[in-house]
């Protein structure tokens, strides 16, 4: 007889273990999918490129955001953490796929980038490894591959390492574009995450309303020749922390 659940985290725990083993894109056991896909780097994927998102870019070009001490969530091969460290931010990268993390620090040690990057889940790590607090943390669709009840881990993830007066900015799938639009229910009843979950504007603005909202918006649709990554089927949020 197992009587186990005593905390947040044994039920969270037990929720993340009501989806298949192959479903997992959140925990240390879904490193191996993004091993996989992340082998192959001549794939045709959008955000294989060595280019910062644009809405990144125009934080810093209008002010919005300026340099300190920044967390890249789920960096996949860093372009975003080369971009914040070339712009003076001291950057900690963070990504479940050894893979990734390999070719990450590959393209940091090219450009002469100091960053420090970290291989394992950013919930398990955030208090030893990632100790914060970070002025920035970005997600560049990270959050739209966790299941419903892992924001209260990301959430706790903010209020852990997100500095007073700090910012988070994140792309995620926009409802109508890309991403399941199943309620949050179904994923339990039927487990798998449909390769991501949209997300509407107000469901963003009420999962982060303890958080200023500074800019919420589509991703422009970059051109191949451009310096930047950006395509519209993403929302590009920034929010920022009460001091």
């Amino acid at each position: 007889m197992d009587r186990n659940i005593r905390t947040v985290d044994d039920v969270l725990k037990l929720l993340d273990g009501l989806f298949a083993p192959d479903a997992d894109r959140w925990t240390t056991d879904g490193a191996d999918w993004w091993d996989g896909f992340y082998t192959d780097r001549s794939k045709p994927v959008p955000f294989f490129v060595a280019k910062p998102d644009e809405n990144l870019a125009s934080y810093v070009d209008r002010g919005l955001i300026t340099p300190g001490r920044a967390l890249d969530l789920g960096c996949g091969p860093g372009r975003n953490a080369l971009h914040l460290a070339a712009l003076g931010f001291q950057v900690d990268a963070v990504d479940l796929s050894p893979t990734a993390i390999t070719w990450a620090e590959e393209r940091a040690r090219e450009a002469g980038a100091d960053i420090r990057f970290h291989c394992g889940d950013a919930f398990a790590l955030t208090g030893t490894e990632l100790t914060g607090p970070y002025d920035l943390i970005y997600d560049s669709g990270c959050f739209h591959h966790l299941p419903p009840h892992r924001r209260i881990s990301y959430r706790a993830l903010l209020d852990r390492a997100l500095a007073p007066g700090g910012h988070l900015g994140l792309t995620c799938f926009a409802s109508g574009a890309m991403g399941s639009e199943l309620p949050d229910v179904a994923f339990y009843r039927e487990p798998g995450l449909g390769g991501g979950l949209a997300y509407t504007p107000e469901a963003l603005r009420w999962i982060f309303s303890d958080l200023e909202e500074v800019e919420l918006r589509r991703m422009r649709d970059e051109l191949p020749e451009s310096s930047y990554y950006g395509v519209p089927f993403l929302w590009a949020g920034l929010f920022r922390r009460g001091v």
